[in-house]
């Protein structure tokens, strides 16, 4: 009689217990006393809280192409001031603060709305069935705006996030990649680069395969590019598919055209070898002129010394 006083008192609590995650809807799995079979909650679906595709504008495809993870392995502890790339213009991150800090990262993202009460690091899925404790509120700052302080696992790659809208009390799913374009050479704890005292490049004329990547992807640069080194400075000459480029910075350096006929021509200087390096070239094939961001990595694998 006793063990079937206490199997009906849990089977009562567990009808009545409504559990309540960041979705605030989910089901869990209640022991029994006495080895008896579980009790599972019951509890409206998941699903219905998570936002359809036709609930949602199509989300952007996010290009990684050419961009090299980076891990908390790889840095030095600090704040960095980064870009975030969003699949969804409803979830457009205006600014973002990347924290490093004991073998973690972390971003602060401010948000260019106030529609999101919080998130979820994964799916819309995995966010109605987690635990409160889980999901991300966000923070109010000064003017108004609204921030969020999410783990970043890795830069430079797609990683799922899950949003839950203020309006619609529904998870919208959404991707993001925060992006290690910005990071100053010395937030690295080692160089990225193969550099040219590390190959025991002489002064003299090289040539070596380049990979250009950015952009819509319909431009071009000449490979393999012209490499020389003088007193330890390396530099490349960079040939478009097109005309359209009136000049090209690298870091906080402007350079100008180095032709004044055919297609534009740059000589660049070059951090190293079998990177990604970021340059911006400004385009004026649009309506007005628009500076496009590129990297350009060169290849030691196949580097040539060009002989006298």
């Amino acid at each position: 009689m006793q063990k079937i006083s206490i199997r009906a008192a849990a089977v009562s609590l567990a009808a009545m217990l409504i559990l309540t995650g960041c979705g605030s809807n989910t089901a869990t799995t209640l022991p029994m006393p006495d080895g008896a079979s579980p009790v599972v909650t019951d509890s409206s679906s998941e699903a219905a809280q998570v936002a359809s595709s036709g609930e949602m504008a199509a989300p952007e495809e996010l290009n990684t192409d050419g961009l090299t993870p980076v891990t908390v392995e790889q840095l030095k502890d600090g704040e960095y001031e980064i870009e975030v790339d969003s699949s969804s213009s409803m979830f457009k991150i205006t600014a973002c603060t990347l924290t490093v800090d004991d073998g973690q990262m972390t971003a602060r993202m401010t948000m260019g709305g106030t529609g999101y009460l919080r998130v979820y690091m994964g799916t819309g899925e995995q966010a109605a069935a987690a635990a409160e404790s889980d999901c991300i509120p966000y923070e109010e700052n000064a003017d108004g705006t609204h921030s969020f302080t999410v783990p970043v696992k890795a830069l430079n790659q797609v990683i799922d996030c899950a949003a839950f809208s203020k309006n619609k009390e529904k998870w919208y799913e959404r991707q993001l990649v925060f992006r290690a374009d910005d990071l100053p050479e010395e937030a690295y704890l080692t160089s990225r680069y193969t550099t040219a005292e590390a190959l025991g490049l002489e002064d003299g004329d090289y040539t070596a395969p380049v990979t250009l990547t950015g952009g819509s992807g319909r431009a071009q640069v000449e490979s393999p590019a012209k490499l020389h080194l003088e007193n330890g400075q390396l530099t490349a000459t960079i040939v478009w598919s097109s005309s359209n480029y009136d000049y090209m910075k690298v870091d906080d350096e402007k350079l100008e055209l180095a032709n004044a006929e055919g297609n534009s021509t740059f000589i660049i200087p070059v951090k190293g070898f079998d990177a990604p390096m970021n340059v911006l070239a400004d385009t004026v094939a649009m309506s007005t002129p628009h500076e496009i961001e590129y990297t350009l990595t060169f290849d030691s694998s196949a580097l040539q010394k060009v002989e006298p």
